[in-house]
């Protein structure tokens, strides 16, 4: 299977390191571009299009990472962008994928078990029950190559 566009929703968090690691391999071997999605949950991001609200500070902090790492991408030889968005994660994720024309969703996922899934839930669980299009699901503990200080600082899957 080859892949045009994949989407990657990340968490602003040291999990993004495990699938930034994989999407690089894969969408180099696939000549495939990236969309990089984060989805806001809070509040201000859940209301702001009802009640016309300015872009939190945690909003522009992640709208910034997006971009940052987008740019980034875009450095290393990739067709890269950045998507903000607002509401429900898995909900979101789902209809950014058809949205976006996306033909694979990437994304890590915790590994939780059991007892942590049933009381937390799980998005990464979520979007593979709602999106129609392929879920590649990566354990943000798996081990990553290159410095671990920053999701950007993983290197490609060299060939």
């Amino acid at each position: 299977m080859t892949y045009r566009r994949i989407l990657v929703p990340l968490e602003h968090t040291d999990a993004d390191r495990a699938i930034l690691a994989h999407v690089r391999g894969l969408a180099r071997v696939c000549g495939a571009s990236l969309v990089l999605i984060h989805v806001a949950d809070g509040w201000a991001a859940r209301n702001a299009g009802r009640f016309e609200l300015r872009e939190s500070e945690e909003m522009r902090l992640d709208r910034e990472y997006l971009e940052r790492l987008a740019e980034e991408l875009e450095a290393e030889g990739f067709e890269a962008e950045a998507v903000l968005a607002g509401g429900d994660p898995a909900a979101e994720i789902a209809a950014a994928g058809v949205r976006e024309e996306c033909d694979l969703i990437a994304m890590s996922t915790h590994g939780h078990r059991l007892l942590s899934d049933l009381v937390l839930g799980s998005v990464a669980s979520e979007v593979r029950h709602k999106s129609l299009i392929p879920v590649l699901l990566v354990r943000a503990t798996a081990p990553v190559a290159g410095p671990s200080h920053t999701p950007a600082s993983v290197k490609p899957v060299q060939q």
